[in-house]
């Protein structure tokens, strides 16, 4: 993927912060911005608690997990403020989440629209730089955004401290390394 500028949140209200969050106040930090709706299914039993287990795992210091709440249906059922907070009390959702704010036009909100989605859940990865790394419609498997997510912070980690590498003598292999001898 070419590298390209994630484009800015377009939002009308934030939950679970005390201040509204932007793409350039969390830069310096991999972010992990998951697009929902509450009455998707996939969303509630894949997306939304994998986000959960992201932000229990990963530090706050180095990681910025988002919710964005994009509603494209079902807008009576779900589309207020008032009805959002009361499903994040309900399922323990901690970290920030945004509702995306509607279309002027009619038809999907701005910023889902912005960033192309197909629908919900749509996960994406920024980089520390800003740089918008991944997006999907759906989910991977825990393992691979862990892993996708440890990849960005290394990229911009400083290089492994000499105390880090193996020490003289220590006969490593392929196959494990042994306790020293004597």
């Amino acid at each position: 993927m070419k590298l390209r500028p994630a484009k800015p949140l377009q939002t009308t209200h934030w939950l679970n912060t005390k201040s509204p969050i932007t793409l350039e106040a969390v830069r310096g930090k991999v972010v992990l911005l998951e697009a929902f709706q509450m009455l998707c299914p996939g969303c509630v039993s894949h997306s939304l608690p994998q986000a959960m287990r992201a932000h229990a795992l990963f530090s706050e210091e180095d990681v910025a997990i988002i919710g964005l709440h994009t509603v494209f249906e079902h807008h009576g059922a779900q589309g207020t403020k008032e009805a959002l907070e009361a499903f994040l009390h309900e399922y323990r959702i901690s970290f920030p989440v945004a509702i995306d704010a509607p279309s002027d036009r009619g038809g999907p909100p701005k910023t889902m629209t912005a960033y192309g989605m197909q629908g919900t859940p749509t996960t994406i990865l920024i980089d520390r730089n800003g740089n918008l790394r991944k997006q999907i419609f759906g989910c991977d498997e825990d393992m691979l955004l862990g892993a996708e997510i440890m990849s960005l912070l290394r990229e911009s980690a400083p290089p492994a401290s000499a105390a880090s590498e193996t020490a003289e003598g220590d006969h490593c292999t392929g196959d494990g390394c042994p306790l020293p001898k004597g």
